[in-house]
């Protein structure tokens, strides 16, 4: 299930053996609960997704925005994804299969190809970037990319490799939510969400 406007809806996902999933159905539900308020208001813009599985976040936050792009480099997770996105009629999103690094290269035109030219880049307006990376986190560049958007929610399964992320992502963003989602009670492991926003420049001293 997953929050939406005035209550609750019921979402359908495939969980595929062998494959990244979220362990605990009922903190999925928070989170998506979450991901979904700390979004809203951005009907007119949209979304770009790293990492994006099976299509959790995807499905959720798709009534959010006008548009999702979301990406996956697992050949069964973008499968399972528009399995998903289609059980649940979600059809403002489409799944790329494609790395982080790749969509890079593909943003800055570096990258062509027929999986580059179905995206059709230059018909989105991105204001927001949501990231689920693996526990090592992001690297310097990937989080280079991101500060370019002015709203990121960043998902993480590992606070130890986000608070070396965050350091980097605060020097262009503010956080303004932060939240602990305790996937896996009676062990040391957990999940964090982070809304971050992008800092106005400040306006030259008047002499």
């Amino acid at each position: 299930m997953g929050a939406a406007h005035g209550g609750w809806r019921t979402l359908h996902y495939q969980q595929v053996e062998n494959s990244f999933t979220q362990p605990n159905a009922h903190i999925c539900q928070t989170m998506l609960s979450w991901a979904k308020e700390a979004t809203q208001g951005r009907q007119t813009e949209d979304l770009v997704e790293l990492y994006c599985g099976n299509g959790n976040f995807t499905i959720a936050l798709a009534e959010n925005f006008r548009r999702v792009l979301a990406t996956e480099i697992s050949r069964t997770s973008v499968a399972s994804a528009n399995v998903n996105l289609e059980a649940n009629g979600v059809t403002n999103a489409h799944v790329a299969r494609m790395s982080a690094e790749e969509f890079a290269l593909a943003l800055k035109g570096e990258k062509e190809g027929r999986r580059v030219a179905e995206m059709a880049l230059d018909e989105y307006d991105f204001s927001t970037v949501l990231v689920d990376p693996p526990r090592a986190g992001l690297d310097e560049q990937s989080c280079h990319q991101i500060s370019e958007y002015a709203q990121i929610v960043y998902i993480s399964c590992n606070p130890a490799t986000l608070a070396e992320n965050l350091t980097l992502l605060t020097k262009t963003h503010d956080i303004e939510r932060f939240a602990l989602f305790d996937q896996c009670p009676f062990t040391h492991h957990c999940e964090c969400g982070v809304l971050l926003t992008r800092r106005q420049p400040e306006a030259p001293s008047q002499s």
